[in-house]
């Protein structure tokens, strides 16, 4: 698990970062990243009270809350504007994390899940980086997309949802090359982490949550969910300068579930 004592106190001091998606979960655990490595940023998602909540718990200054969709270009402008103001006039990392998912086939998901998914999870990013890019060329700065290993793979019933992170993905890699030099852009891929959004999948799956995860990770090598703050600290090191010569990279963050075909573990393990 991520130790808190492995943060590096003083690495973003004096930046300033926008999150999407920062409520809850991966992104509020990057709120928190960032803020104990000395940033200050903009927290932006459709609820407001999660995002109040850990702007609470944040050194007072260091977290505004911005209640805004990732699909309005005018949301997306006042978030930006924002974390301009906070940075002083400069906005130095951005993390594009909003995301939504939702069950279907290719043959039956309905098209308005299909446009809903791609414009929050595919196009909101655009808009951000978008949105974004003046301030964070004029600062030399950094981009990092949220993806998953569902943009890597076929997932069942999930059409949308890996269409629009594989499309993420390759977003991701054609920033790098067109908001280069001046613009780092790289994306983080994770495979199941604790969040609100994967505990309600797993209540889905049975009584026990526990048991849920434990078989949904039975073939991954590390054998178990990741913890929110474990993202966290692969993303702060993305926008750092520990990171000056990554863009266009694709972080797999999944406890190595990528690198298993799961097809063979039933012979591995002398099944049928």
């Amino acid at each position: 698990m991520a130790d808190p004592a492995r943060v590096v106190e003083g690495r973003l001091a004096g930046r300033a970062a926008l999150v999407t998606g920062g409520g809850t979960g991966i992104g509020a655990a990057t709120a928190r990243r960032l803020a104990r490595e000395g940033a200050s940023m903009v927290v932006m998602g459709r609820r407001a009270e999660p995002l109040e909540r850990l702007a609470a718990e944040l050194p007072e200054g260091r977290c505004r809350p911005v209640a805004g969709d990732v699909t309005s270009e005018a949301d997306v402008a006042r978030a930006v504007e924002a974390a301009v103001e906070l940075g002083s006039g400069e906005l130095h990392a951005v993390v594009n994390n909003a995301g939504i998912g939702g069950p279907g086939s290719v043959e039956d998901v309905s098209l308005e899940r299909w446009r809903r998914v791609l414009e929050v999870d595919l196009t909101g990013p655009l808009l951000v980086m978008r949105a974004a890019l003046p301030a964070l060329r004029a600062s030399r700065g950094a981009i990092v997309n949220v993806s998953s290993v569902a943009g890597l793979r076929a997932v069942p019933e999930s059409a949308a949802y890996c269409t629009a992170k594989a499309g993420l993905i390759m977003l991701t890699k054609q920033a790098a090359l067109d908001l280069g030099p001046e613009v780092r852009v790289n994306a983080v891929c994770p495979g199941w982490v604790r969040t609100p959004m994967a505990d309600g999948e797993m209540d889905e799956l049975g009584p026990e949550r526990e048991a849920a995860y434990a078989a949904v990770t039975r073939t991954t090598p590390l054998r178990r969910p990741a913890d929110p703050d474990e993202l966290a600290g692969a993303i702060a090191y993305l926008v750092s300068d520990d990171a000056s010569f990554v863009t266009g990279a694709v972080l797999t963050a999944d406890g190595g579930s990528t690198v298993v075909d799961a097809a063979a573990i039933p012979f591995m393990e002398g099944g049928d």
